[in-house]
């Protein structure tokens, strides 16, 4: 019976711990924030998701508030900090689309480098946990699986953006991560879909498909990037740490796998390079990641890719 009643007074305490934590989350509408939030609310938090706009997410649980805030906006973010006295901030919000950055260079560093310096000064008053969510593109691709000590030069304007907020909150006098990850991809969620989705979509309406085969990525499965964001979350694991995937691909190579995988025609994938593929901004050619810090930290254990196809298109766990 002592054992019970110890059993039960360690699962409330666990639970009221839980409870306490207020994470709040920007870019909740998007890819990443919306299996986030579907992630932390199965851990217990209490989630405070914002987005710019209504809600978007489909979540119904107790411990779920969604809140419109523009976090470009100082009044609105001290609003917000303010009514909901959050104790975490994950900023995954952001202006990703990188051509989009490019040809709106204004608008992309307001949004990425003065947004973050204004979430960082308002989870400064609060003393706040605060995790930043970064990307591969703040290097220049010359070598390739990059650990998290080297030196970012990014060769477009988005990288640019995203290595200023790095340093930003590296400046943060509280305890602050970096999570970096590389060309996230699964199963699209807010009708904004990724390299697979399209794949998928172009293959089904018998279209042929451009696919650069010359630029290498580790990509990550957007579920297991949520999850060691979790991991940092709970661990209060301070530092930069790199999460993506193991797997040394280019996106021609995704893209005949996802083919395969729905055993669809492989030769509407017409491979290019980048010199023949014109897009606005220049992409680094060989990324990837070293990710023992991460699996040795936090427990990182990432999905290979055709892992990561089976439990988007056939929904295996």
């Amino acid at each position: 019976m002592c054992l019970i009643l110890l059993l039960q007074q360690d699962f409330l305490l666990h639970n009221s711990n839980f409870e306490v934590m207020k994470i709040l989350v920007t870019g909740a509408n998007g890819f990443l924030g919306y299996y986030l939030t579907g992630q932390l609310l199965q851990k217990g938090y209490d989630v405070i998701a914002t987005g710019r706009g209504g809600n978007r997410l489909p979540y119904m649980d107790d411990h779920f508030l969604y809140a419109s805030m523009d976090f470009t906006d100082p009044f609105a973010v001290h609003d917000i900090f303010e009514k909901y006295e959050p104790d975490t901030v994950v900023h995954a919000g952001a202006m990703s689309r990188v051509d989009e950055c490019e040809q709106n260079q204004w608008g992309a560093y307001h949004t990425n480098v003065e947004g973050t310096i204004n979430m960082l000064l308002n989870s400064a008053e609060r003393k706040c946990f605060f995790v930043f969510v970064s990307t591969d593109f703040i290097f220049d691709g010359q070598k390739g699986m990059y650990r998290e000590e080297d030196k970012g030069n990014p060769v477009n304007f988005y990288g640019k953006t995203k290595l200023e907020a790095e340093e930003a909150v590296k400046e943060y006098e509280y305890g602050w991560a970096i999570a970096r990850t590389i060309l996230v991809y699964g199963r699209p969620v807010s009708g904004r879909n990724n390299i697979l989705s399209v794949v998928k979509e172009k293959l089904q309406k018998g279209e042929e498909y451009k696919v650069v085969d010359d630029q290498v990525r580790t990509p990550t499965y957007v579920e297991d990037l949520a999850a060691g964001i979790v991991s940092i979350i709970e661990k209060k694991a301070t530092g930069i740490y790199h999460l993506s995937g193991e797997d040394v691909l280019t996106p021609y190579q995704m893209a005949c796998m996802v083919a395969d995988h729905l055993n669809m025609e492989k030769s509407l994938l017409i491979k290019v390079t980048a010199e023949n593929f014109s897009q606005p901004a220049k992409r680094p050619p060989k990324t990837g990641f070293f990710i023992e810090k991460a699996k040795r930290m936090l427990g990182y254990k990432p999905l290979s890719f055709g892992e990561g196809l089976k439990k988007i298109f056939y929904g295996q766990k």
